[in-house]
């Protein structure tokens, strides 16, 4: 990951790693994807050139919902731009977002 995006990437990958026991994680298409055995994938993030796309594969039941949405129903994004990085990855809402979504069933079981 380039630039400031590395940053973003390493404390993504730390705060998820703290906060959902037992996370699996895996890298498909250049993006680190993270599960829980049994309920499949929940969360993944992917650099886009102005910011990093953290995507949430059962976003749209997530309360509040994050704010981004995508042409697939249940999926929903969170994009992290340079300026806004240290608000919301130090924030409440993105490690609600992240417990909330390791709860729920994902994509692709494993």
């Amino acid at each position: 990951m380039p630039g400031w995006k590395r940053e973003v990437g390493a404390d993504l990958d730390a705060l998820v790693m703290r906060l959902v026991p037992g996370v699996q994680k895996a890298v498909r298409w250049n993006t680190p994807f993270y599960g829980v055995k049994g309920q499949g994938w929940f969360m993944a993030f992917h650099c886009i050139t102005k910011y990093v796309k953290v995507s949430f594969f059962n976003g749209a039941y997530l309360d509040p919902a994050p704010p981004i949405e995508s042409k697939m129903t249940h999926v929903r994004y969170l994009h992290i731009f340079e300026h806004d990085r240290k608000e919301i990855l130090g924030g409440p809402l993105l490690a609600a977002w992240i417990r909330q979504s390791s709860a729920l069933t994902g994509a692709d079981c494993f």
